[in-house]
């Protein structure tokens, strides 16, 4: 049977060549422009919101292996929906992330760095919107 990521990989919306894993519900490639090591993107098979939830669950899966083994400190969990939100390839996947102590100067507010200005919300330059 041929998949709605099939598809989409065939017609070039979705570029990811680098897999990890084959399930089910969707498909877990090596990003080609990762954050840090070990930075894996989880793509659902059909664009079905069963295969995008099975998605976000094996992600935080990964992660919560990658901390109990040590391989990392944390991670980010995310998904960039539209351009405005910075989506480039226009096929859905979420994003796992790991974190190590001192990959940063500064990670609070964590995701909300998606935003620069607004990320630390402990600091003076947070202006509630």
């Amino acid at each position: 049977m041929t998949t709605d990521l099939d598809r989409a990989r065939l017609d070039n919306v979705a570029p990811w060549t680098e897999i990890v894993e084959v399930h089910t519900n969707y498909t877990v490639f090596q990003d080609a422009y990762a954050v840090t090591l070990g930075h894996l993107l989880f793509v659902p098979n059909q664009t079905t919101w069963e295969c995008l939830m099975a998605c976000y669950q094996a992600a935080y899966e990964q992660g919560s292996i990658g901390v109990r083994t040590g391989n990392w400190d944390a991670f980010n969990i995310g998904q960039n929906i539209g351009e405005a939100a910075g989506q480039t390839v226009m096929y859905p996947h979420v994003h796992m992330i790991p974190r190590r102590q001192g990959d940063c100067e500064d990670p609070t507010g964590g995701v909300r760095g998606v935003i620069a200005a607004q990320q630390n919300y402990r600091k003076a330059e947070y202006q509630k919107p």
